[in-house]
């Protein structure tokens, strides 16, 4: 009688089943990712442009008004002036300084589309430190310090 004491297949065959533990593990740590990123992603904020209640910033000695009227005209400081002709009284104004702040105001009923074209005019014109003026909100309490 004889017998075969080795197999022909050395004891190596396929796996048929898939190792899922790094692929959990990677789907945990994308989880993670995804659930701090998430809320950082979201934005809600609300907005009141026309109140203010920041800490009032120190004026200049004659600082320069431009002031948007509802009706789109123009006022630099207390004279009416025309959008065409708003560079040259700036310049003469400011003395030809271009660093100087303008300080803008806007009536509540101008549109931001229109606000925005004056900002352009005063860009274009080689101002570019524009400050918004709002009205302040005394009702608010002042913000926490920090």
């Amino acid at each position: 009688m004889a017998f075969k004491l080795e197999q022909e297949d050395d004891g190596v065959g396929e796996v048929s089943e898939i190792n899922v533990t790094p692929f959990i593990d990677v789907v945990l740590v994308l989880l993670i990712i995804f659930m701090v990123a998430a809320p950082l992603s979201t934005v809600d904020v609300p907005v009141d442009l026309p109140t203010s209640n920041a800490v009032p910033q120190e004026r200049p000695d004659e600082p320069v008004y431009l002031t948007v009227q509802s009706d789109l005209s123009l006022v630099l400081g207390e004279a009416p002036i025309g959008a065409e002709t708003l560079a040259a009284a700036l310049d003469e104004r400011t003395g030809g300084n271009r660093e100087e702040r303008i300080f803008l105001r806007a009536d509540g009923a101008v549109s931001y589309a229109s606000l925005m074209d004056v900002m352009n005019t005063l860009r274009d014109a080689g101002y570019v430190r524009i400050g918004l003026v709002g009205v302040e909100d005394t009702a608010a309490a002042p913000p926490p310090a920090r």
